[in-house]
């Protein structure tokens, strides 16, 4: 698992000049979801989300504790955690790596063994990675060519990138994949002599900014060849206001667009460098015996701007670049080079990994397992989604996955509520403090024109608006309370007040 990946970082999703040999045979081998979204584009709820198998207006860790806006910050006690399941089950559960899911409960509280790894970038002055670099002879952390911008208080901005003067078996990411391959070691053991399972997590930092890459990756890339990505042309006409706040925070305009394209070339390489280091694995992973029947996994907590809408890290916009992240899943015995084009979620992992264990995942209540679609059931091509205009039923042909997604955001820096729902051709995002957005993906794929008051988007926008009503009502997330009293979601057959003191709406509820 990487940390705020954007999925065109990879040659499997088209990228002609990734350097990502590995993922690229991953996917080869395995099963590529190409509408693989998070249920937040954000790192605490994302990955507590994974680990419940519940969207996060229902595990309620809803923001990262280093900006905290109020919401709690670890999960209660008790609650259901996949991770817990597998012990439970006699498996060993490891994690090296990111871990980010709370700011006083550890992973190891949750039953992962691994070294406790906090924050939400590479802790380059934790103990057990200075320890590594000294058993190793290797030299300390050092930077320069530091890339940032200027904030609008004429401080200087979030640094974006730097050149880091350290060997690759020195980085935060060679340190991780080696330990990640000591415990794979162990629990092979474990395999072999006590018939032990095993689940193990490597959680890259990274290429989350700032990207901070040795010489090799960060001149991997030229400039030259990294084609901007069209948002960049965004105007912010007709969006929220938030989104214009959020790019001055993030000094894009303050940049020559010379250093987006680099900043852009250097992401791209710290790609490159996971990407290797996950070969390593891989490898480790064949040597030891294991690949014959070990599951593999390959996703994202969220993407990343990387210059994407004037943009940069994530925020409060629900723009494909961040909620769209990669998905890959090989299943030993299962058919190799699949590509599949439903709506699926990082929640789904949960029930995934609980069903390869044999686990019920009826806890995992938010999380669908994606087996039946690796394991080859018949594709739904993309023409087949649900038709908004018609208001056709918003499931699947032939498996039954539904034909849309929903997503939904909290807030970083600040509470910002939204709530979005994507179809084969339309995303709708609403904000209720601000305007709603409405597009067209076959008219508008990189979402620079926000259609929802155009009088010709009606009978889309009340459908799409009816459709995200009823799944928030049905999963009991309250931002549907919001929608009762401002839109047309229908007929209500509930007093919208709560007070149960409204006697014709009673009445009207049991005639019904």
């Amino acid at each position: 698992m990487t940390d705020q990946h954007r999925t065109d970082t990879l040659g499997a999703y088209g990228n002609p000049h990734a350097v990502t040999p590995v993922l690229n045979e991953l996917a080869n081998t395995g099963t590529r979801f190409d509408r693989w979204y998070t249920p937040t584009a954000i790192c605490t709820p994302a990955r507590a989300s994974l680990l419940t198998g519940q969207a996060p207006f229902r595990h309620k860790l809803l923001a990262n504790h280093e900006r905290n806006v109020g919401y709690i910050e670890d999960l209660p006690d008790g609650q259901f955690t996949f991770s817990e399941a597998l012990r439970a089950k006699g498996y060993n559960c490891g994690l090296i790596g990111k871990w980010h899911v709370g700011s006083a409960k550890t992973a190891g509280d949750f039953g992962f063994d691994g070294p406790d790894l906090p924050g939400w970038h590479n802790p380059v002055h934790h103990p057990d990675y200075l320890a590594y670099l000294k058993e190793n002879d290797l030299p300390p952390y050092e930077i320069s060519d530091r890339l940032r911008g200027t904030l609008p208080n004429g401080g200087p901005g979030n640094l974006l990138a730097a050149r880091l003067h350290q060997p690759v078996e020195a980085t935060f990411e060679h340190y991780l994949a080696t330990r990640t391959i000591e415990m794979l070691e162990r629990y092979a053991e474990d395999v072999r002599t006590r018939d032990k399972p095993f689940f193990l997590a490597l959680h890259f930092f990274g290429p989350h900014l700032p990207y901070i890459v040795p010489d090799d990756y960060f001149d991997l890339i030229d400039p030259a060849d990294v084609p901007l990505p069209r948002s960049v042309a965004e105007t912010f006409q007709g969006k929220p206001p938030v989104q214009r706040n959020y790019s001055a925070h993030w000094t894009f305009d303050t940049m020559p667009i010379e250093i987006t394209r680099k900043l852009i070339a250097v992401y791209w390489g710290y790609v490159a460098l996971i990407d290797m280091q996950i070969g390593r694995v891989l490898d480790a992973m064949r040597r030891l015996g294991l690949a014959d029947d070990t599951a593999v996994f390959f996703t994202s907590d969220h993407g990343e701007f990387t210059g994407s809408h004037r943009l940069h890290d994530k925020g409060p916009a629900m723009y494909e670049d961040i909620y769209r992240t990669p998905g890959v899943i090989r299943v030993p015995g299962c058919p190799e080079g699949v590509v599949r084009n439903e709506f699926v979620s990082l929640l789904d992992c949960t029930a995934t990994i609980l069903d390869l264990a044999g686990i019920d995942p009826t806890p995992a209540v938010d999380s669908r397992s994606l087996l039946p679609l690796v394991s080859g059931a018949s594709p739904v091509a993309p023409e087949t989604g649900w038709d908004a205009v018609s208001g056709a039923s918003p499931v699947a042909p032939d498996t039954g996955w539904d034909a849309d997604i929903v997503c939904e955001f909290h807030g970083h820096h600040f509470p910002y509520p939204q709530r979005m729902l994507r179809t084969d051709r339309y995303k709708l995002v609403v904000n209720p403090d601000s305007v709603n957005e409405l597009y067209d993906f076959d008219s508008d794929p990189d979402e620079l024109l926000n259609i929802y008051s155009h009088p010709e988007m009606a009978e889309v926008r009340d459908q799409m608006m009816r459709r995200l009503y009823q799944v928030l009502r049905d999963r009991g997330d309250n931002f549907y309370h919001w929608m009762t009293s401002m839109y047309d979601v229908g007929d209500i057959a509930y007093d919208p007040t709560l007070s149960g003191l409204d006697e014709a709406t009673y009445q009207r509820a049991n005639n019904e």
